[in-house]
């Protein structure tokens, strides 16, 4: 029976899938510094030459317009709030629920189990969950959406097999030392989870940040309307209706670009500081769930 050597097919394989990772690569970093270079561009540059990735004449009038925009700075404000007080709570409710449906002796821990599970097979639907939302009247206010996405289920289940694989050795050693429950999770399990903690973190928060859908569904006052929203009204409302405005830049392009870039800013702030405990926690999630 033949045997075939790849070890000589080797470095054309890995010269063809580093050829499509920089082709990958390209496709998505032209686009993003198009974006970046465009927003500082005068209105007439970016219409006379269309695409470029160096503008002939900087200007950072486009940003000096959303500066004097309180629409966008309140839409901003808003999107911040959403975001760090949305992570925290569902981090908080999210974690505590893994933790104890990791415990063998939680009664009722199968079928608490399964309807976890069972809600990421079916969904009740946008108009009982908007009935409920109504119900409890929490229209117009951010808990609709802090409370409707408190816990995601997968991120949920990859947190507690984490949980599930921790030493028990340690849990043991623990509880003899006369640690509590409360005192075992904050003192040492949690501490020893900041990877796969951290990765969904960082889920939650580009979660909330790109919050859309469900806000216009539960948000009604202009006021409490989140970042998002405020870029799609940026392209199908008149500019007078957009607050103070720049003399030729109400609307125009150049202001759509620095829109996106500062909504962009801040996820890409957060990353480098997580992404240490990205990839781990990544790999937890992939070998133990």
């Amino acid at each position: 029976m033949k045997t075939h050597d790849f070890r000589g097919r080797a470095p054309l394989y890995q010269t063809v899938v580093n050829i499509l990772l920089v082709g990958v690569l390209i496709i998505v970093l032209v686009p993003f510094l198009y974006v970046v270079f465009a927003s500082f561009a005068t209105k007439q540059e970016i219409l006379v030459r269309g695409f470029f990735l160096l503008p002939k004449v900087w200007t950072t009038n486009a940003y000096a317009y959303l500066m004097k925009n309180q629409n966008f700075l309140t839409s901003f404000k808003n999107s911040a709030i959403i975001a760090v007080s949305g992570t925290m709570i569902s981090m908080l409710v999210t974690t505590l629920m893994a933790y104890g449906l990791s415990k063998t002796w939680l009664k009722g821990r199968k079928v608490l189990n399964f309807m976890v599970l069972f809600t990421m097979l079916f969904s009740g639907g946008i108009i009982p969950l908007y009935l409920l939302v109504r119900g409890l009247n929490l229209l117009d206010s951010f808990w609709a959406l802090y409370l409707t996405g408190a816990v995601a289920p997968f991120n949920l289940i990859v947190i507690r097999s984490s949980f599930q694989n921790f030493p028990a050795e340690i849990e043991e050693s623990a509880r003899i030392d006369g640690c509590s429950e409360f005192g075992l999770l904050w003192r040492i399990v949690l501490p020893l989870s900041k990877p796969i903690l951290a990765t969904f973190t960082l889920f939650y928060t580009v979660d909330y940040w790109n919050s859309y859908f469900s806000s216009l569904l539960y948000l009604t006052s202009a006021e409490k309307m989140p970042l998002q929203v405020f870029l799609r009204q940026m392209l199908i409302q008149p500019s007078e209706n957009m607050g103070p405005t720049v003399e030729g830049l109400e609307f125009s392009p150049a202001v759509r670009m620095a829109a996106v870039v500062f909504t962009a800013i801040p996820l890409l702030i957060v990353y480098p500081f997580l992404q240490k405990y990205f990839n781990q926690g990544m790999l937890l999630g992939s070998v133990k769930g």
